[in-house]
């Protein structure tokens, strides 16, 4: 694939400093092997180097699974993600670190996210002390364990040695399961982690919002911001409202009745603006629903990490004996029997 090919797709896309960062920790590990990386990623490594160079999340997530096995490692993503060199950060990184306060930092980090990686969309809230950062994939393929361990170490070791080298997690949710390296977050984050979570979330005390931060530049700060701000007026609009409301489906699916009302006024609009709306992307509401609950259903039980009765709640049903009789019309067999299928397939 070109660069002018990876700009124009409409899937989503990494940005290629992001892989570069990765390929630079495999050579500092002394196990780069140029041929099989370039064939990974489907680009040489010399392009790596253009800022406008985009790459397929697939290529992306799968060079971090070549990682964790060339160096033998599984806890790769952390490692990597503890190595701060301001030679190597990218442009959303001068922004941030040149911001104010990190407040200010946060905002900007979260708007311009999708700068870095589209597949994963970044949010942010305060809730009484805690601010919360929240990180939620486009679909579960696009989950990747180890890029989400690199970017939680990153964005507590870099935000560390530039700001604060006392702020720490208060706690840490990651969407996948335990793995035998557990030990080593709480070491790194500084607060108690849970595994198997709907979303990855990591929350901090909002006091350190105000911390101003020491070293920054107002120029450089200026003159980055009206960078990064035209190559996000260069993208196409990334996030379709149709994969904003199937986000905030999913997010909400455990915790509260989904309805068109209380979507709508998260978005500040109506009822009838949402359908509309989504009429134009050819979605409607109530399918969208279905669509988010039978992906989740389908990934949770195949993963045998809940109880088929910790699914039914997770997934907004009553009972689950009417999960079962949904799933049952969705797949044509009953849960516990798609579960031994898809466990036979993975022996």
């Amino acid at each position: 694939m070109t660069p002018a090919q990876s700009r124009n797709t409409t899937a989503p896309l990494v940005a290629a400093s992001s892989t570069l960062a990765l390929v630079s920790y495999l050579k500092r590990q002394g196990v780069l092997n140029q041929a099989r990386v370039e064939s990974i990623i489907h680009h040489d490594m010399q392009s790596l180097k253009d800022p406008d160079l985009r790459v397929p999340p697939d290529d992306h997530y799968r060079l971090w699974e070549y990682a964790e096995r060339v160096t033998g490692n599984p806890a790769v993503g952390l490692r990597a993600g503890q190595v701060v060199d301001p030679k190597r950060m990218g442009l959303v990184g001068y922004v941030f670190f040149n911001c104010d306060n990190l407040g200010q930092a946060v905002t900007q980090y979260v708007r311009l996210h999708r700068l870095i990686n589209e597949s994963v969309t970044l949010s942010f809230e305060q809730i009484g002390e805690l601010a919360i950062l929240t990180w939620q994939p486009d679909t579960p393929d696009h989950y990747c364990r180890q890029d989400m361990d690199r970017t939680l170490a990153a964005t507590l070791s870099r935000t560390r040695h530039f700001i604060h080298s006392g702020i720490h997690a208060e706690w840490a949710e990651l969407a996948h399961p335990r793995p035998t390296y557990a030990a080593e977050y709480e070491k790194l984050l500084g607060g108690p982690v849970r595994f198997d979570c709907p979303v990855t979330r990591l929350a901090f005390a909002s006091r350190h919002l105000c911390r101003p931060i020491p070293h920054r530049n107002p120029y450089v700060y200026s003159a980055v911001l009206k960078q990064v701000d035209t190559l996000l007026a260069r993208l196409r609009p990334k996030r379709s409202f149709g994969k904003k409301i199937r986000r905030l489906i999913s997010m909400q699916m455990a915790t509260e009745r989904i309805d068109a009302d209380s979507l709508a006024r998260q978005c500040n609009m109506s009822r009838q603006t949402l359908y509309r709306r989504l009429k134009k992307e050819g979605l409607g509401f109530h399918e969208l629903v279905e669509q988010v609950r039978i992906d989740k259903a389908l990934r949770y039980v195949a993963a045998d990490r809940y109880s088929l009765g910790e699914i039914a709640f997770l997934l907004g049903f009553s009972e689950l004996s009417a999960f079962s009789r949904a799933f049952k019309r969705w797949t044509g067999i009953a849960p516990a029997q798609y579960r031994a299928q898809a466990q036979k397939k993975e022996t």
